[in-house]
């Protein structure tokens, strides 16, 4: 187990903005996540769970809390035999697609450019391109704030769209009370050690894993045709809506309302709505973690204002802001 102090969180967000952790901890087996989880205890300090910092912003005043990271232990695949496969938490999302794909097994190898780890698509139930974390997901084995080792089936991980159990845990442990807009300090949500998955085999659909391959790169294509992947962003800013407004086409991408009221290309110091994808906000250079959210915020009440919606964030906010 390696402790650092002091450890600026720009080095590990995609935004590449955010003050300093206060302490931020690499764990390389369960004994050093338990170590790490009683480290925070005994000094009355909140944790966060770190996956690639993909989908997080964290403030400019950084966390005075405890980072966990899982490290290199905790990214291994496992294939269990006719079509199931085990991945642990830290495993990146992309290589999980692509293992796939070599095996010729379908059901998550279009979530291939999503860049995060697997804890953290488990956590958001990260979907792209028609599929979804949850569609082939049988079981997560995760640990808690008491060092207590579970394994929930599926159908006990509350998934929906860009939901899990574990969010509901989060905010259940959170020492901040509901809402608390700006601050995320969660005491804890458990950590995703790993999930098994039950695939189909190409073959079973008429497919070859060339065609699994094909279709994974057909999607890669779109999101770099898209999507602004050369400036630094977190993914899509808002989830997508229910449904559209009433006078408005019944348009659930946030993004369509946010070109609409004209904001692309839109800034606040250094952070700016993408002039590729309305509905990225991207670090144009030189932002500040509160430039992105104030432009975040601007947008969701422009939006408000001029179609009558309500933009809820999908991003995850850490600190106080």
């Amino acid at each position: 187990m390696i402790i650092q102090e002091n450890v600026p969180m720009s080095e590990h967000t995609s935004f590449k903005v955010g003050g300093h952790a206060k302490y931020f901890i690499r764990t390389e087996s369960i004994d050093d996540i338990k170590e790490a989880l009683q480290f925070a205890k005994t000094r009355s300090l909140p944790v966060f769970i770190l996956g690639k910092g993909t989908n997080l912003l964290v403030s400019d005043n950084g966390y005075n809390g405890v980072i966990i990271q899982l490290g290199k232990f905790f990214s291994e695949i496992t294939d269990l035999g006719k079509g199931m496969i085990c991945a642990k938490g830290a495993t990146p999302l992309a290589r999980l697609a692509r293992y796939t794909i070599n095996e010729g097994l379908a059901g998550i190898h279009k979530l291939a450019g999503i860049p995060g780890s697997l804890g953290g698509a488990i956590y958001m139930n990260a979907g792209a391109y028609g599929q979804e974390i949850a569609n082939c997901c049988v079981s997560v084995t995760s640990i808690d704030e008491n060092g207590t080792v579970r394994e929930r089936y599926a159908n006990e991980c509350s998934f929906g769209y860009r939901h899990s159990v574990f969010q509901d845990i989060a905010k259940r442990e959170s020492k901040i009370p509901e809402p608390a807009e700006g601050i995320r300090c969660n005491f804890l949500s458990e950590i995703i050690l790993s999930a098994t998955f039950q695939l189909t085999p190409a073959a079973d659909l008429g497919k070859t894993a060339k065609d699994l391959e094909n279709e994974m790169q057909e999607c890669m294509t779109k999101r770099r045709n898209s999507q602004p992947l050369s400036m630094p962003n977190a993914g899509s800013t808002f989830k997508r809506l229910e449904t559209g407004a009433a006078e408005t086409p019944a348009q659930i991408a946030p993004g369509y309302y946010i070109e609409q009221a004209g904001l692309k290309g839109f800034r606040i110091g250094g952070a700016e709505v993408s002039r590729i994808h309305a509905n990225f906000i991207v670090n144009a250079g030189g932002a500040t973690a509160a430039d992105i959210k104030t432009l975040s915020e601007y947008v969701q009440k422009t939006v408000t204002e001029k179609f009558g919606i309500n933009l809820h964030r999908e991003v995850i906010l850490l600190g106080k802001f």
